[in-house]
């Protein structure tokens, strides 16, 4: 780290004359005028203390944003987007002045808040507050575990840290507590946050509502807290950050005081600054007030130059490099197995699991879904080292411990996360895991309990990561522990999120068939949907293609006079039912529809086959019916469940909500 007394900088009293973050305020105020829409106030509040991070203490290199060992930066304030803007414009990223002027217009690089795939050197995609803390804290766990598994004596390839800028609504956030509190537990101590302590939210000041003593309560989840910091003192900034770096074993909170829209003469230290242009008077007199005549847009040649990071990112990437080549030679296999696990390509003997996983499923018989999702992950987890995750404090009931299995708390080079009750943090640190590289993560709670998860399991789907999400327990079938475990409404919700792929097997043999097509993924997560009573094997036909079709035909029946469509726990019913139809006379197809997502996928044609037009459906799923109806059509039914459940024995609720096959076999004859 550059010492305090090698840079030229103003004392803190004239601190916003400071060219460099004049610069970073005039982007931040002139960007979101002209999009007529923003949050220039926190951009302005944190102006010296993203250029000490990004100037000083970051490791990075503008030219290849994707260097292994690059350092991570967070923004989990995104609404503050336009100071990440402007600090990957200033240090060299390729991001253009252009796209500053386009600041939140449709198809910028430069959106509204933050979005990875979007912007060069944007690590993760944040905006819902709170979230971007709990990615970090994924983040800093996966450099943790890498560096454990993969760094030799001598031989140093994994060591970066994980710096995030928040705000006061993060620490409003629940979530907040969940993945700080696991932090803590976890000694990540790599992981540095910088807390943008202004006191303003949109609603005013926050001291009504937010009076906790935040330093107080970091030092209870066992972080390293550094408070009092001057935001707008560059020297106290560093002094702190070093303070901070300085500190191994625990995380670190920097608790840096601010005032919202610093540098704004009447409007400054006001909610108004919070996520509204200031007006052209006001960016006027703040212009007049940092010194800087320049017109908006404009930086000057020797500013750009003091920003520029491409030289010394240049040097640390160049040094890692060498230092990787010589771990190659040295450790010639462990390299290629680095590679190929940050580059997230399956290995070679991944097809050979696969088969020794559904050859386990096939010999397992009647089994839970659950247990055949433990069977398959433990033949997995042979060939996948990558593999880590965990349960929220359910991980023998949802089965999502293996005979592998290691803990972290136990074992730094582990493979198993205990995760406490702490659904949503959980899944937000599991993308954190997947957006670092080098791991896949799974993690698991009841179907009941994705609510509490659900907004971390859509930005996996926004960001399109592989992660596996176990939700077992899945229907009325949970039994005494009555409507508030019984899920209800939760597999056609998770179904109305974008690019999530949910899957709801029938058997064994159909769970490997999911795990595989999760695994494979590179997309986009999935969503295992289990069960915790034993079910029945079906037929075999159709299971190699079905990670491709989504569905598939178990019973055929010529001159077919309907078409039976269940999913899970219910295709067995639908089996029964098709058996006694048969025996009247009244031929019906039966087709297991474990993913509708792949199902939907296919062209016209591809469905037809599977599910014959012109012909009635009948469709059969403990739970709701609403996004079945479009299937099923104006002839059809769909047998299924629009209200909550009741306590009492599984046997009683399934014929009392009429989940039988004498009632499936009645809505077949009523529709032919």
């Amino acid at each position: 780290m550059t010492t305090t007394d090698t840079l030229e900088r103003p004392p803190a009293a004239t601190g916003l004359q400071w060219p460099v973050t004049a610069a970073l305020r005039a982007l931040a105020m002139d960007a979101v005028e002209a999009a007529k829409s923003g949050h220039p106030g926190a951009p302005m509040g944190m102006a010296e203390i993203a250029a000490v991070v990004w100037r000083e203490v970051m490791r990075h290199d503008p030219a290849d944003p994707a260097w292994p060992d690059r350092d991570r930066f967070v923004l989990s304030n995104g609404h503050a987007s336009m100071l990440l803007y402007a600090l990957l414009h200033l240090t060299g990223y390729d991001l253009p002045v252009e796209e500053l002027k386009r600041f939140r217009q449709f198809g910028s690089k430069t959106p509204g808040h933050p979005e990875r795939g979007m912007t060069p050197g944007v690590e993760t995609t944040t905006g819902p507050l709170g979230q971007g803390l709990g990615n970090a804290v994924g983040m800093a766990l996966a450099e943790k575990t890498l560096a454990a598994q993969f760094n030799r004596p001598g031989h140093t390839i994994v060591d970066h840290r994980t710096f995030v800028f928040l705000g006061d609504g993060c620490l409003m956030e629940g979530i907040s507590h969940e993945a700080c509190s696991l932090a803590g537990r976890l000694g990540l101590g790599k992981l540095v946050c910088f807390w943008d302590d202004n006191g303003i939210s949109i609603d005013g000041k926050v001291s009504e509502w937010f009076a906790d003593d935040t330093a107080a309560r970091f030092r209870a989840y066992g972080w390293h807290v550094v408070e009092g910091v001057d935001g707008h003192d560059v020297a106290a900034v560093a002094k702190a950050a070093a303070e901070a770096l300085a500190e191994t074993d625990k995380p670190s909170l920097v608790c840096c005081r601010t005032v919202i829209g610093r540098g704004a003469p009447t409007k400054q230290g006001h909610q108004d600054t919070h996520g509204a242009p200031l007006g052209k008077d006001e960016i006027a007199a703040t212009r007049e007030a940092m010194g800087w005549s320049h017109p908006p847009f404009v930086v000057p040649a020797e500013i750009y130059a003091e920003w520029d990071a491409r030289p010394r990112g240049a040097a640390l990437s160049a040094d890692w490099r060498a230092r990787f080549s010589a771990y190659t030679q040295a450790h010639p296999e462990l390299a290629a197995e680095f590679t190929r696990r940050l580059a997230g390509h399956l290995p070679q003997d991944f097809a050979t699991a696969a088969e020794a996983a559904l050859a386990a499923e096939t010999a397992a018989g009647s089994v839970a879904t659950r247990k055949a999702g433990q069977i398959a992950l433990t033949e997995f987890a042979k060939a996948l080292p990558e593999l880590i995750g965990g349960s929220a404090d359910l991980a023998h009931s949802n089965l999502t411990i293996h005979p592998g299995s290691r803990p972290v708390t136990r074992d730094p080079a582990g493979n198993q996360i205990f995760f406490g009750v702490r659904e949503f943090g959980m899944s937000a640190i599991a993308n954190g895991l997947a957006l670092h590289g080098g791991f896949v993560p799974y993690v698991a709670t009841f179907l009941v309990f994705s609510d509490y998860a659900r907004n971390a399991v859509r930005m996996s789907a926004l960001m399109g990561l592989r992660v596996v999400y176990v939700f077992t327990h899945d229907s009325i079938s949970v039994g005494e522990d009555g409507p508030t475990h019984q899920p209800i409404e939760h597999v056609e919700s998770l179904r109305l999120i974008p690019n999530l792929a949910v899957w709801r097997p029938a058997d064994a043999a159909e769970t490997a068939r999911a795990w595989r097509a999760a695994l494979a993924r590179h997309d986009g997560p999935t969503a295992l949907i289990l069960t915790r009573q034993a079910l029945p094997p079906q037929p075999a036909d159709g299971l190699d293609t079905l990670p491709e079709t989504g569905a598939r035909v178990l019973r055929e029946a010529a001159d077919a006079k309907a078409t039976l469509v269940a999913t899970g726990s219910e295709v067995r019913l639908a089996m029964d039912a098709a058996a006694t139809l048969a025996e009247e006379g009244t031929p019906v197809r039966v087709v297991s529809m474990p993913c509708v997502e792949a199902f939907e996928a296919l062209p016209a044609e591809a469905c037809a086959a599977l599910v014959p037009s012109g012909k009635p459906v009948v469709v059969v799923e403990a739970g709701a019916t609403r996004g079945w109806r479009g299937l099923a059509g104006p002839t059809g039914r769909v047998i299924g469940l629009d209200r909550f459940g009741e306590s009492a024995p599984e046997k009683d609720l399934l014929a009392h909500f009429g989940f039988t096959a004498d009632r499936v076999a009645a809505a077949v004859r009523a529709v032919v």
